[in-house]
Order: C-alpha cells, then sequence, then structure tokens
C-alpha cells in the first residue's frame, strides 16, 4: 500500500510505525473472510482492509476523525483474526491501537459515550471497586426496563448470586507441594478477582500440586489491556508500569520462572508490553524482560508431568478458543492436548476461528453486534451436544454463559479436577453446579 506521509509526521514514533504496517498491506482481503464484523455486516469499512484505508486516510491527512471513521473502528473486536489469515504478516493490532488512541485525542464523543467510557476505564480494572459496583448493579435491576441499552447490559452482566470475591490486593505467597519445580508470578488480574475467583484458586491448586510456587506480587494489578483498547494509552501504560515495577521486585528478590496468566486477553497484552514501551527509554528493557516471563497458565502446565485421575465416564469437552488465546498469542493446541491428556473427549464448534463477542469491554460498548455474535458462537456449542464447555478467558466465559444451558468453564478448573482437585464452578450457570456432584466425581 502507497502512503504519503510527511517528514514531519514520520518524525513521530507512532506514525513511523504505523506507516510501516500500512506498507505490508497489499490489499488481498483475505483478512474479510475471517472478519466477524463484516461476515455478520457486509460491509467493507466493517472488515481490517476497509479499516485499514480510513486510519490510513485519518492518519495522512492528520485530520479530526469523523463520525463515520469512529463509528467503523468501534466496531472493530482487535479479535486479530485478520493477523492469522494475513498472508503478508500486516500487525494490524498496533494500527488499530494507534487508531484508536488517535481517536481519544483528537474526536469529541457525546457526554454520553465520555461518561460511559471513562466509567468503564476506571471501574473495571480496580478489582475492589468493581466489587463494589457488582453489588450496586443488583439494585438496578428494577430499573432495567428503563436504563439505557449499554447501562442495561453492564448491569445484566452481574452473576447471581455473586461469587464471594477473594481480592488480592497484599503479597501472598503459596508454597509448592513437595519438592519446587518452579516458582511464578500469578497475574490476579482484574474483574476476574470479582467475578470468577475460582478460576484463580484452581490455577493455584493445580500448579502447586504439582512443584510450583505461586506469588502474587505486592503492587501489580490491572495489565492495562482494558484502557488500551479504549485508546486511553496514559492510564494503560501506568497501569502497566506499577505491574512491571511490582513483578521485577519480587524477580530481584528472588528468581521466577514465569508471570503466568490465566486470563488470554491479559496475556496478549502482557506478551506486547515491549513493544508498549518501545518509545520509553526507561522501561523499554524492562518491559521486554517481563513480556519474555509471560506464559499462558497451560503453556506453564504443559511443561510440567501432570497425573489425571480421570472422569468417572466419558465426557465430551467443547472447547471454545478465546480470540487472544489462539490469534493473539497462536497458542492452539496446548489447551486442547492437556484437556485430551486429562481424560476428555475434546470437540470444537464451526467457525472457531471467530469471536464470540465478548472482546473485553466490546459486549457493553457494542451490545448488539456482541450479542449476535454469542448467540451464533453459542448455536455452534449447542449443535455438538457436549456435556460441558471450556475456554481460556473470563470475559468469553461471562458472556457465552448466559446463551447456554449447558455449564461452562475456565480450562484450568477442569484440569485441577482431573487430577485430584474440588469439582469446577460454572460461572452463572448456579442451578447446574449439583450435576458435576453425579457426573465428575472422581472414580
Amino acid at each position: 500500500m502507497q502512503t504519503r506521509f510527511s517528514d514531519a509526521q514520520l518524525s513521530e514514533p507512532a506514525v513511523a510505525h504505523s506507516e510501516k504496517i500500512l506498507r505490508s498491506c497489499v490489499h488481498c482481503g483475505f483478512c474479510t473472510a475471517t472478519c466477524p464484523t463484516y461476515v455478520l455486516l457486509g460491509d467493507e469499512l466493517d472488515s481490517p482492509r476497509g479499516r485499514i484505508y480510513l486510519i490510513k486516510d485519518m492518519l495522512e491527512r492528520n485530520a479530526m476523525p469523523t463520525k463515520n471513521v469512529v463509528k467503523h473502528i468501534d466496531r472493530c473486536l482487535s479479535c486479530l483474526s485478520c493477523m492469522t489469515t494475513c498472508p503478508s504478516g500486516v500487525n494490524y493490532m498496533h494500527l488499530v491501537d494507534h487508531a484508536r488512541a488517535y481517536i481519544e485525542k483528537n474526536y469529541k464523543r457525546s457526554v454520553f459515550d465520555r461518561v460511559f467510557r471513562g466509567i468503564l476505564s476506571r471501574l473495571l480494572p480496580r478489582a475492589r471497586v468493581f466489587q463494589w459496583a457488582l453489588k450496586a448493579a443488583a439494585l438496578t435491576r428494577p430499573l432495567h426496563g428503563i436504563l439505557p441499552k449499554k447501562l442495561k447490559t453492564m448491569a445484566a452482566a452481574a452473576p447471581r448470586p455473586l461469587p464471594k470475591a477473594d481480592i488480592f490486593d497484599a503479597r501472598r505467597v503459596w508454597p509448592a507441594q513437595g519438592a519446587r519445580r518452579m516458582r511464578v508470578i500469578l497475574l490476579a488480574g482484574c474483574v476476574q478477582q470479582s467475578l470468577a475467583p475460582q478460576i484463580n484458586a484452581a490455577t493455584i491448586r493445580l500448579l502447586t500440586r504439582h512443584g510450583v510456587e505461586v506469588v502474587v506480587a505486592q503492587g501489580d494489578g490491572c495489565c492495562g489491556a482494558l484502557q488500551h483498547h479504549l485508546g486511553k494509552e496514559q492510564p494503560a501504560l501506568a497501569a502497566a508500569r506499577r505491574n512491571i515495577d511490582a513483578w521485577l521486585n519480587e524477580h530481584e528478590e528472588a528468581a521466577v520462572d514465569a508471570i503466568v496468566v490465566n486470563a488470554s486477553g491479559c496475556g496478549t497484552m502482557l506478551k506486547d508490553y515491549d513493544h508498549l514501551f518501545k518509545d520509553d527509554p526507561q522501561y523499554r528493557q524492562r518491559a521486554k524482560q517481563i513480556a519474555a516471563l509471560a506464559r499462558d497458565v497451560t503453556e506453564v502446565l504443559d511443561t510440567l508431568d501432570i497425573s489425571f485421575n480421570g472422569a468417572s465416564e466419558p465426557m465430551t469437552v467443547a472447547y471454545h478458543s478465546a480470540c487472544s488465546m489462539q490469534h493473539g498469542q497462536s497458542i492452539r493446541r496446548t489447551p486442547k492436548d492437556l484437556l485430551e491428556r486429562a481424560g476428555f473427549t475434546v470437540v470444537e464448534p464451526k467457525e472457531a476461528h471467530l469471536c464470540c463477542g465478548s472482546a473485553g469491554a466490546y459486549s457493553f460498548l457494542q451490545p448488539d453486534i456482541a450479542a449476535t455474535l454469542r448467540e451464533r458462537k453459542a448455536g455452534h456449542l449447542k449443535r455438538l451436544h457436549p456435556d460441558i464447555v471450556a475456554t481460556g478467558n473470563i470475559g468469553c466465559l461471562m458472556h457465552l454463559s448466559p446463551a447456554l444451558a449447558t455449564p461452562i468453564v475456565h480450562t484450568v478448573e477442569l484440569l485441577d479436577w482431573a487430577s485430584g482437585g474440588p469439582d469446577p464452578q460454572p460461572s452463572g450457570n448456579s442451578v447446574l453446579r449439583d450435576w458435576f456432584a453425579g457426573a465428575l466425581a472422581p472414580p
């Protein structure tokens, strides 16, 4: 793709990086076939290729974004399926992130949108505050009929009943059982601590049972992805710096083998920290060190000799691969291999490459598209007639849960159970939790 940036424009590092990405695009259009919004809407401007044209024009003219440009960029899920498909290696992730930051600086949204996006960026990354917000959301249920759709969607996301949260706001250490084989830092996450605390609990049990010491570092928090994808650069960088400082302080005190992430959306962000700080001489090398240590929990588990008990009867697990797992981190076989080693029969739905519509805060910002994608994904999962659905990302888990009668759990919950842990706790399906007492009882 030809570009026409001035020397003055290219002196800005973000523009220079985007210009290289734009030049790598050859207009082939392969990305359109795997883009969820193009598949749904059939609009070229809602495809990666169309958005690339819009971003190129906006950045070249150094102009205030138009309402139409903002609409189509906002509709992008950042599922990164286009990057898996692209034969030219176009780094669409970095390009659309730059576009979002540019829009955030140069476009004036409506008062409601500014307030709503501000609430999301301040509320979701703070585990303790988010826990109180979930309790407040329960009080709004009688008002759902008169709430704006975005607020209604957000309030409805609160699970019923609320789980008892375990907020890790101080340093904690869980010793390895037996001889220590590894020492890792666990990213406790933000919303996950409130919405599904059983995921961290299962992760800690599973790792410590197999000789891994687990540490939650003092001072870490949200990975910054939620704010980053809202175009809010400075809050995202601040969150990342806090984590980098906290984790390297822990690493310097006693070396760690990995930073374990059990939410794949966060994992994609952590592994990109080195790019996030590419123009920051103070943090560039520190961020690169963190990115090199970041591992999805299944990557760490795959290196351990896990002993599985197996289920009392054959069970079929429908595995939903989160976009951030299969496209963002290129982890495709490992979770399925682990589940199969644990004795489960693993199946995948049709259109496994397409997003379920969660995409971080996307389901709140674009509720109609998100709901359509959810029903599409849930329909494919239902046709498999599985005993249970497993995924590696909290966002997908909570988003899909209301559309499924089948229990849905995190992959580590099943692996923990199959190696001697307690019964999994399907999020959002409280009436089905007793199902595990019989069907999943270990022999």
